[in-house]
């Protein structure tokens, strides 16, 4: 499998929120109107006007001490095989794209005719997929692909400056991020990476991954996976009739 993909080692991620900031910049996205949650966090989640946010979570002891800080900067995963582009090619194949060069998974202003955009957001296993309110247009992470396509890096990965997130060829990604589990297992023996054969965002989680985010992960038990059969069938069922 070929294409890019991001290696992302919350080992180093510190929170400070430069690849949010960047990627709000680089989409010309507006501002949240955001509040105070009682956390250092803000946007408590991604949104159609906020493609990435860094989660933050405090982990006690068994005292009840603080013993450490979990950061985890969200974003779409561009799965190898998009369960949300699935879906919405029941209905229009041309809503959702996948760019054969990188494998960027692409939302286009066409699903905004989409009839159930509950249906794509269920249907993804990161609940990932976010829709505008007055347009109806569907949003989430680009992969920057128009820097990617001139050669530069997204816009979060420019401007980390801890080396916590970072792009390239996926095979290159792939190796960067094994040769550092098996660095950071010397210290952290739970630690894992995330849905590295299926996802082009590659995770490298220090303890559980659910620790971080309850959708840091999929989960096969979620009622969006649940449904794929039924996606599948309806899918396949449809471009029966049409040739019949």
């Amino acid at each position: 499998m070929s294409g890019k993909s991001f290696f992302v080692d919350l080992t180093k991620c510190t929170a400070c929120r430069g690849c949010q900031v960047a990627c709000k910049q680089w989409n010309k996205l507006p501002a949240e109107e955001t509040r105070n949650h009682g956390s250092h966090q803000n946007p408590m989640d991604v949104s159609a006007i906020t493609y990435k946010t860094v989660h933050m979570k405090e982990v006690a002891d068994d005292k009840g001490f603080m013993a450490a800080w979990l950061f985890f900067p969200e974003q779409c995963r561009h799965c190898t095989e998009p369960p949300c582009k699935m879906t919405a090619d029941a209905y229009d194949d041309k809503a959702i794209i996948q760019d054969e060069a990188t494998g960027a998974v692409i939302f286009t202003e066409r699903t905004k005719d989409l009839p159930d955009f509950d249906e794509i957001r269920e249907a993804c296993p990161y609940n990932i997929p976010r829709q505008n309110a007055e347009t109806k247009v569907m949003t989430k992470c680009t992969m920057c692909l128009d820097r990617v396509q001139n050669g530069l890096k997204p816009a979060c990965v420019q401007s980390c400056p801890t080396g916590t997130m970072n792009f390239g060829d996926r095979d290159e990604m792939l190796a960067l991020a094994e040769k550092r589990l098996a660095e950071v297992q010397k210290k952290y023996p739970d630690a894992v990476l995330g849905d590295a054969e299926s996802t082009r965002v590659i995770y490298l989680y220090q303890v559980d991954p659910k620790s971080y985010h309850p959708y840091s992960v999929a989960d096969a038990s979620m009622p969006g996976l649940m449904n794929r059969k039924a996606m599948f069938a309806r899918l396949f069922g449809s471009r029966s009739r049409s040739k019949a």
